[in-house]
């Protein structure tokens, strides 16, 4: 892990989408600003709108200084302010409030909004790496197949929370059909069906799902974790291993380990991606490459002070 000396952060912004999850946003935002007034910090805040949030935040960070910027939100609004501020000074915070809250458990920040607000005076810098995916950001993960298809249609549905998630995951999975893959990498290409193939850049899925174990948010290389088709009766054990950080050990499993690469789906135009929660239709084959050292985070000092 690169870490620095933790700076003084005085002038904070917290961008909040006031649309999203179920906390009242007006409490939370009083919250914040009593939180910070008490310890001597100035609070702004960035509401998203969403349309053109990326270029109108990005605006608004070359007109104001802040000392940090926090994310309060899920995961879009994690990635969002995370690409406002690549190769940027200014380091990311962030205030889980998602249901899945990915980056922010592989980074080991308090899934409790006081306790991660600790992270203002007891922190550290770490300096990760971020992707490209055919031509879009990512800051945590992103995968085609199976996962992909429950993403989009849980983002068509009205409800919320992993309750629905894992009924979407039930329904699709009984007439999932594997597509077929062609992944080229920097290191060596590979050709065939599968389930699932995730790029990763980190450790596990917002549901705690380890789809890559062992990785590093900061070694200059990304994973792609494939899962290839499976009897029904080896969906448990294939579960079981997901939750316990034993993805390595199943037959249906591999990692291809580089720092780009290419995957197509033969015969197909465009293909289903999900990325840091938000499924896109993108052209086909995808780019993926790594952008070393791209993004400053805040993380829970990991040394007495």
């Amino acid at each position: 892990m690169t870490a620095t000396t933790p700076n003084l952060l005085l002038y904070l912004l917290f961008v909040l989408n006031p649309i999203s999850g179920d906390l009242d946003k007006a409490e939370l935002e009083q919250t914040l600003t009593d939180y910070c007034t008490e310890r001597g910090r100035t609070a702004s805040f960035y509401h998203t709108t969403g349309t053109d949030d990326l270029d109108k935040l990005r605006e608004h960070l070359r007109q104001h200084t802040y000392d940090a910027v926090f994310a309060a939100g899920g995961d879009g609004t994690v990635s969002l302010v995370a690409e406002a501020l690549l190769g940027q000074s200014v380091p990311l915070g962030i205030v889980p409030l998602g249901s899945g809250n990915g980056l922010s458990k592989d980074l080991g920040i308090p899934q409790d909004v006081d306790e991660a607000l600790q992270l203002i005076w007891r922190h550290e810098e770490r300096i990760i790496d971020t992707l490209q995916v055919g031509g879009n950001f990512s800051a945590h993960l992103a995968d085609l197949g199976f996962n992909a298809l429950v993403v989009q249609r849980f983002d068509e549905g009205d409800t919320r929370g992993p309750g629905a998630y894992v009924r979407i995951a039930t329904q699709e999975y009984l007439g999932y059909e594997p597509a077929s893959y062609h992944i080229e990498t920097d290191l060596e290409t590979w050709d065939g069906a599968a389930f699932m193939v995730t790029i990763a850049n980190a450790n596990t899925f917002g549901s705690n799902v380890v789809i890559n174990p062992d990785s590093d948010l900061d070694d200059g290389q990304f994973e792609i974790c494939l899962i290839e088709p499976f009897p029904n009766a080896a969906a448990p054990g294939i579960l079981f291993d997901l939750y316990t950080s034993a993805f390595d050990t199943s037959l249906y499993t591999r990692r291809l380990c580089c720092r780009r690469a290419s995957i197509s789906v033969p015969g197909a135009e465009e293909v289903l991606v999900q990325i840091d929660g938000e499924p896109k239709m993108l052209p086909n084959p995808v780019a993926i490459e790594i952008n070393p050292k791209s993004l400053r985070v805040l993380v829970p000092l990991t040394t007495a002070s």
